[in-house]
């Protein structure tokens, strides 16, 4: 076993001048793309979840990508969040760090609803229209911008942007805590020894996951369904989703202090494949009786799958990153490329991928084959995007900090300053 990373004795960063991590920018995209994949899965689950639309060609291989996969690719981008956060606040100064957020996630966050919210509500119009028999996508686009006469009521609401709606919240109440944190003048440095030992700890201690799963439990035995809630409904922040994202985001946040305990995190061993698989199982075979609550076993069983999902939910972040430090431990012109536009990709994929959904419904095909075209569509649509319009744009210098030569089809651009 590797020896416990022990944290500065002076409690102070660690991070100024290291190099940016590729495998970790990698598993950031990851997170993002594989949203991109989860929300095109939604229309072939099996069962109605008030989705825009069902598919003709159902299979509860798709329910079960749908729960595993939302059950950790926004905990994995929160930490990443969290991280890189810690990172640029101790590279650039909290006025960057305050002004790199607002740029990058405040103003994409407005704009971005103003223009994707109508796109959205048209995928739901449409879809609604092909389940009673036939759609008109021009009839349903209009209804869709229609909404907009409805401001203020639903505003920055209904959309899958909520998660920079958490992340501005998160930064905002986690710059606070640090704020006041520092302006304890005799208790300061004794905080932040304290955090430094116990992330050393979790990083190489044997009681790491049951320390990790416990509180997460609770947590999720909070929420209103079996697993994660949905965050789009009301601008009200929901608690128990913000102490959840808000967790993962300081636990990036503490590990970017000490950056080699994120190595001890990710770890790929015998141990955590398995315990991942048999989180896996259990939370896929006992997710059917959350359909069925006069089930004689229906509260026994949501505990049980509490906590399967929690480890699942560990286990699956840190053998992600795990992955991708040992594929990606090396820069790579093409993994940079997807992980500089996957920022973009996400943002504008939920209105395409339920038009496309819509579109291909009542094709007679088997829904694998539907949901590789919805994904690679999306995915395609998005690249073609980002490098026409995005990154040698203003639009790149807001989403990235910097504008860059196009790759699909080069052109020249004049840099602007970071």
């Amino acid at each position: 076993m590797d020896s416990v990373p022990q944290p500065p004795t002076n409690a102070q960063p660690t991070t100024t001048a290291s190099p940016r991590l590729a495998y970790l920018d990698a598993t950031r995209a990851f997170a993002l793309l594989l949203g991109v994949v989860f929300h095109a899965s939604l229309s072939f689950v099996p069962v109605f979840i008030g989705w825009a639309v069902q598919d003709i060609s159902t299979s509860w291989y798709s329910a079960a990508f749908a729960t595993i996969s939302h059950s950790f690719r926004m905990e994995l981008f929160f930490l990443l969040a969290g991280f890189f956060g810690h990172m640029t606040l101790h590279r650039k100064g909290l006025k960057e760090l305050l002004t790199a957020r607002s740029i990058r996630i405040v103003i994409p966050f407005i704009v971005g609803w103003f223009f994707l919210q109508p796109l959205v509500a048209s995928g739901w119009t449409m879809g609604a229209m092909s389940m009673r028999g036939d759609y008109e996508f021009w009839a349903s686009l209009a209804l869709g911008f229609q909404n907009l006469k409805n401001l203020p009521k639903g505003l920055l609401v209904g959309t899958h942007l909520w998660f920079l709606y958490y992340l501005i919240i998160i930064t905002g109440l986690t710059v606070i805590g640090r704020a006041l944190i520092s302006s304890w003048q005799t208790g300061a440095d004794a905080m932040r020894r304290i955090f430094d030992k116990r992330i050393a700890w979790l990083a190489d201690s044997p009681w790491a996951l049951p320390a990790a799963v416990i509180p997460i439990s609770l947590v999720l035995d909070q929420m209103s369904s079996w697993g994660v809630d949905a965050t789009d409904e009301s601008l009200v922040p929901n608690l128990t989703l913000v102490l959840l994202y808000g967790g993962f985001f300081s636990l990036g946040w503490l590990l970017n202090r000490q950056p080699q305990t994120i190595t001890h995190f990710a770890k790929i061993t015998w141990w955590r494949c398995t315990a991942a698989l048999l989180a896996i199982v259990v939370t896929v075979m006992l997710f059917s009786i959350q359909l069925d609550p006069g089930h004689p076993q229906y509260r026994p069983a949501h505990l049980v799958f509490n906590v399967s999902y929690a480890l699942m939910m560990w286990t699956l972040v840190w053998l992600t990153i795990g992955i991708f430090r040992l594929l990606c431990h090396q820069p790579n012109k093409v993994i940079r490329y997807f992980a500089d536009s996957s920022y973009w990709m996400y943002l504008i994929h939920l209105p395409i991928v339920i038009w496309l959904q819509v579109a291909v419904a009542e094709l007679p095909l088997h829904w694998s084959l539907k949901l590789g075209f919805v994904s690679s569509a999306t995915i395609s649509i998005g690249l073609l995007t980002y490098d026409l319009f995005v990154r040698s744009t203003f639009i790149g210098h807001t989403l990235s900090g910097r504008r860059q030569d196009r790759v699909i089809f080069t052109v020249k651009t004049q840099p602007l300053p970071d």
